[in-house]
């Protein structure tokens, strides 16, 4: 018997680039609801619960529980996710030596949307998903946000809607396929499978999920807290075409991912990653796994664990109920930030072509040490007690930016892990005056070399990427 994958036509458009570019110019669609923001609203309206409940109050019989040696917080099944303690060293930064909680995931989740033509354009079937750290709850995600414990049902809930095509060889053409990581300093080692696969079939569609253009998808980006974490990501690994009217000289807009025969960029791929891999080289960091309950400048009572100053972030518990998700009710910890993080990107043209001023960003939890993030990341709340010249390089300049501003939006962070965790996406175009000579740890790139590095694994940060899809679609 032929596999499905046979029984596609072959003869389509094989430049997924401007097939995806089509897709971003269209933004109504007769298979997508009327008014998305309307049909989110209504999903939102449904009676979720997600209350902040004392960590004592998640240890129970096949709950979580407390490890009797080690302190580490863990799920009786022994999946799922763990909160244990760290110790960093690194020759890097300010700050050289420190302790904290993080999240250690094993599992590998899959991140993944569907794609299919309607009219000759491409759609991305998303879902109205609940997560118990949303800011407002519900937020689009990917068709299928799981990790391997929740598909394969650890958690005894229902099977997740339409991970079968992602899990069963042959269900369709596969348009993106990368490990990519999250958070690299609140995770320890965590990656992801970014996959896209487009169908020919009928798919049934389930109450909670709509087709969307990337059109649409463009508009959503505008709004605060709708287009969650996990599918910015995903959507962020398609390739934009070029206009067919070719550059434009002015400001960004409309031209931002214009592709020039010529190499064009200030540096080309070989010194990018030559200066990516001398980055690496010359930063040691060590972060060892330690009990949770050894942390130095850490306490932990019944409500919470939380850092004896105050900063940074504490380990909260949430009870939820949610009739919409595999399981309908259950406890668990979250990670709750201090406060809105900023993440910044200063971009300016360079020889006529767009280039983004990134920095190599080392954070404990990366798998290799060094991934390239924005020009700027910071949690605010931090501000006030960090002195002048520990805070990082273009932060008053990210601050004071007016007019050059072409992207400020907050978004949430992913809510089954975080509680109420919202960044600031903010890029800003700056002009002529604005220095080419950056210090050692920044590098000006194409928008071109960003899309390229971001098809493999581990060279865009989670927040990297977010802005790039931002960029992208302005």
């Amino acid at each position: 018997m032929p596999s499905r994958l046979n029984q596609l036509d072959m003869s389509m458009p094989v430049d997924l680039a401007a097939r995806v570019t089509a897709s971003a110019r269209t933004t109504e669609s007769r298979v997508s609801p009327g008014d998305v923001g309307d049909w989110l609203d209504e999903k939102r309206r449904q009676p979720f619960e997600s209350t902040l409940i004392a960590l004592d109050e998640l240890t129970e019989p096949k709950g979580w529980r407390f490890a009797a040696d080690t302190g580490n917080l863990e799920h009786h099944s022994g999946r799922f996710f763990t909160v244990e303690g760290m110790h960093v060293r690194t020759n890097h930064g300010h700050v050289r030596e420190w302790w904290q909680p993080i999240l250690v995931q094993r599992d590998i989740a899959i991140l993944g949307i569907i794609a299919k033509e309607f009219d000759g354009v491409l759609h991305f079937l998303l879902q109205a998903k609940m997560e118990p750290g949303n800011a407002d709850m519900v937020q689009l995600s990917p068709t299928v946000q799981a990790t391997s414990s929740n598909y394969t049902q650890v958690h005894r809930g229902t099977r997740a809607p339409y991970v079968e095509y992602f899990t069963e060889p042959g269900r369709g053409r596969t348009l993106v396929d990368v490990l990519q990581s999250e958070q690299g300093a609140w995770f320890h080692l965590k990656r992801n499978r970014n996959i896209v696969v487009e169908v020919t079939d009928d798919v049934p569609l389930h109450e909670d999920f709509c087709w969307l253009t990337l059109g649409q998808i463009r508009r959503l980006l505008q709004r605060r807290n709708v287009m969650n974490m996990d599918a910015r990501t995903v959507l962020g690994c398609l390739p934009i075409a070029a206009p067919a009217s070719g550059p434009d000289r002015g400001n960004m807009s409309g031209s931002a991912l214009w592709h020039s025969p010529e190499p064009g960029g200030m540096h080309s791929m070989t010194e990018i990653l030559s200066w990516f891999t001398g980055r690496k080289s010359e930063y040691e960091l060590s972060a060892r796994l330690v009990p949770l309950n050894s942390l130095v400048g850490w306490r932990q009572d019944s409500e919470r664990i939380f850092r004896e100053d105050g900063r940074n972030f504490s380990i909260v518990g949430v009870r939820v109920n949610a009739r919409t998700r595999e399981v309908h009710s259950w406890k668990q910890p979250l990670l709750a930030p201090h406060g809105l993080a900023l993440a910044g990107l200063v971009v300016r043209r360079i020889g006529g072509r767009l280039h983004a001023l990134v920095r190599a960003e080392v954070l404990p939890g990366y798998r290799d040490t060094v991934e390239l993030g924005p020009t700027v990341r910071f949690m605010m709340n931090d501000y006030g007690a960090t002195p002048a010249d520990h805070r990082p390089e273009f932060l008053e300049y990210m601050l004071l930016a007016r007019e050059g501003v072409r992207y400020d939006v907050v978004q949430s962070e992913e809510g089954g892990r975080f509680h109420l965790a919202e960044t600031r996406y903010l890029v800003v175009e700056a002009d002529d005056d604005f220095p080419l000579l950056v210090p050692p740890d920044f590098a000006w790139i194409t928008v071109e070399q960003l899309l390229e590095l971001q098809r493999h694994s581990y060279y865009l940060s989670i927040e990297a990427r977010t802005l790039l899809l931002c960029l992208n679609n302005l």
